[in-house]
């Protein structure tokens, strides 16, 4: 007996049930992120607690730059900061209250940054 939802082959059939508009492309439905150089993006750090359960973290907010790119600096933000991290939603999250040494070092990178909040 075959399995349902696989053809001869064995590789498996992806049925559409329903679909409202025509096919859809993944390609064209990604947005293209405009890549800035350093020196033309203003970048916000500030500490933040809000959703943590009580943690602090470092939020560097205003990137306007590839995933890739984010990921290279957020390697060295953790590096030197000797802590944990990660990058959601276009923003690097660096875990405890490091705004100060973060400062220095995306000034220190080329970006204009500055502290914000309270």
């Amino acid at each position: 007996m075959a399995d349902k939802g696989k053809n001869s082959s064995g590789a498996s059939n992806k049925r559409v049930v329903y679909q409202e508009f025509g096919n859809v492309n993944p390609l064209a439905v990604e947005r293209g992120v405009s890549e800035l150089p350093p020196s033309q993006q203003n970048l916000r750090v500030q500490a933040s607690r809000k959703g943590r359960k009580g943690k602090t973290v470092t939020v560097v907010t205003g990137f306007q730059a590839k995933p890739e790119t984010l990921a290279a600096l957020l390697k060295v933000l953790k590096t030197q900061c000797g802590a944990g991290g990660t990058v959601k939603d276009g923003e690097i999250e660096i875990q405890g209250d490091h705004r100060e040494k973060v400062l220095e070092i995306l000034v220190k990178e080329g970006y204009k940054a500055k502290i914000s909040g309270g």
